[in-house]
């Protein structure tokens, strides 16, 4: 009877804590999306007040619902962890037939130690244990972004894609640091382990370098963070928005849509453009060539005054007009100005030449075309 009120105990205890968790990851759920909601509305009264289009919602690296979903796996996982430790700590005092665990020994292992060499037996408990400590702590590592995020990381002001590093290498720590724990309950000495991993790592050196290139570069693409989830990058004639970064490579989206999946090396090794690293500011350059005869002063005049009456051109550093050439067919000359962020360029543009043209046929000035002049001689 004691030990019927005392599992009943158990598992109302674990049943409260699992639903108090559940309570605690629906309010942050909704602190979170309040808050995305209010900067959402943030982005839609400011485009409004520049006459602008809304912009499209975009999701970070780690969307709500899969910070929802994680954190919730990795409390099931817990739940069920310490429900399983805490009926094993009751029963196994009034179930003496499940000690048979430990009395099935399936090896000896040697065991070198100060005093000299000793066998140590390893049991079916032990590797049971082992396992059970390898997957809870794959489960944790492939869920563990979730939970930080709701514990830590909205908390504190980071740099972009440095949160996303920390979790990256939290996890790869977390799935090393299992197989250490594992092999240990298994009886594998880090003395015998570590000529196995010197062999493997010949091996893999040999064999697999590309993958362990790519790898390593991974490693040091989250540590110096030259590419971060959602930086606009070129590299390799491709342009887009990166999305992830993994162990092997890094994808990007191009304005197309689709998803290029580049290996990590090629960000360490190869040039690589990022528009918006440190600085968003871009300086956009616009060439207009107008026929000979025209008012070069003129020109000049409209093109400045063009610039400067556009909302999207910065005025610190402010805009500049050259007469750069004396070209075959054109009086060319050169708008130099920037904008604030890579998604102005293409819509200033657009806007400038557009008013250009209009501010040209006022003026009776040309856009100038290339011209030949053909010699026609009679030949006798």
């Amino acid at each position: 009877m004691a030990l019927l009120l005392a599992l009943t105990l158990i598992f109302f205890t674990v049943f409260s804590i699992y639903r108090l968790g559940v309570r605690w990851l629906l309010i942050a759920e909704r602190r979170i999306s309040f808050a995305k909601a209010r900067a959402r509305r943030s982005e839609i009264l400011a485009a409004r007040e520049k006459n602008e289009e809304v912009p499209i919602l975009e999701e970070n690296y780690l969307g709500l619902k899969s910070v929802s979903e994680q954190a919730s796996v990795l409390l099931k996982a817990l739940s069920f962890t310490l429900l399983l430790f805490s009926v094993w700590l009751l029963v196994k005092n009034f179930l003496p037939s499940l000690d048979i665990l430990e009395k099935v020994v399936l090896w000896q292992n040697d065991v070198s130690t100060a005093s000299g060499i000793i066998s140590e037996s390893i049991s079916l408990k032990s590797i049971i244990t082992s396992l059970f400590a390898i997957g809870f702590t794959i489960v944790a590592a492939y869920n563990l972004p979730g939970l930080l995020e709701l514990l830590i990381l909205r908390h504190i002001r980071l740099t972009p894609g440095t949160s996303y590093a920390i979790t990256t290498i939290t996890r790869y720590l977390l799935i090393i640091f299992s197989f250490i724990v594992g092999a240990s309950q298994m009886g594998v000495e880090w003395a015998k382990l570590q000529w196995l991993v010197a062999a493997l790592g010949v091996g893999l050196g040999f064999g697999l370098q590309e993958i362990v290139a790519n790898f390593v570069s991974g490693i040091i693409i989250l540590f110096e963070k030259p590419v971060r989830i959602g930086d606009t990058v070129t590299i390799g004639g491709v342009t887009g928005k990166v999305t992830k970064i993994k162990i092997r490579a890094t994808t990007i989206s191009d304005w197309d849509r689709k998803e290029v999946i580049i290996p990590n090396k090629t960000f360490v090794t190869d040039q690589l453009i990022n528009w918006s690293l440190s600085d968003a500011i871009t300086r956009v350059i616009i060439k207009v060539g107008v026929a000979y005869g025209s008012d070069t002063d003129l020109v000049t005049r409209l093109i400045q005054n063009t610039a400067d009456s556009n909302y999207r051109v910065l005025q610190t550093p402010e805009p500049e007009v050259f007469f750069t050439t004396l070209g075959n067919s054109t009086l060319d000359f050169e708008l130099r100005f920037f904008v604030d962020n890579l998604g102005d360029r293409n819509l200033a543009i657009h806007e400038i030449n557009q008013q250009l043209n209009h501010c040209f046929k006022e003026q009776n000035i040309s856009i100038a075309f290339p011209q030949l002049d053909v010699h026609l001689h009679r030949t006798k």
